[in-house]
């Protein structure tokens, strides 16, 4: 097989249909926009319009608020992070850094840091430094003789 003879299936593709061709095309003259009002016309957007209506989403009452300050971390389960020591990826014997984790492919993108957590099992003796951890997540490392360190918490003073 060569690349010039890949072809689809018979019947896999159906032409487009080109509207506004003629009457005789079957959608022609208003070329499938019905009779006359704003939608038959272009630049229209009216998705939540509801003619001078207040809309719905607005009568309605909000609940809940989005935390501006609110950190996003990238999860790190101990499963992943043992296939990438079985696999050569990251040296067990050196200290694990968010950058090491970035570096082997674990990681792609650090927002706000890596947070380890408990999915799957670790036999590897590791000492992970990473912005969070769960406690079974913790536990786990420790239960395979390795070390978690996570940067303490800054307390804000709430007056």
């Amino acid at each position: 097989m060569k690349l010039n003879e890949l072809a689809d299936n018979p019947g896999a593709t159906k032409n487009r249909k080109r509207i506004g061709r003629g009457i005789g095309s079957g959608k022609g003259k208003t070329g499938g926009r019905g009779v006359k009002g704003q939608k038959s016309r272009s630049g229209v957007a009216i998705k939540g319009f509801e003619g001078g209506q207040m809309p719905i989403h607005m009568r309605l009452p909000k609940r809940g608020f989005n935390n501006i300050n609110a950190k996003t971390f990238v999860a790190v389960n101990i499963g992943r992070l043992q296939e990438a020591i079985d696999a050569k990826k990251i040296d067990a014997k050196k200290p694990i850094t968010i950058d090491v984790l970035k570096a082997s492919g674990v990681v792609t993108r650090v927002k706000d840091g890596v947070r380890l957590l408990a999915k799957g099992e670790i036999k590897a003796k590791v000492n992970i430094e990473v912005s969070g951890a769960s406690a079974a997540a913790i536990a786990a490392v420790e239960k395979a003789g390795g070390s978690v360190s996570v940067p303490a918490k800054v307390e804000t003073a709430a007056s």
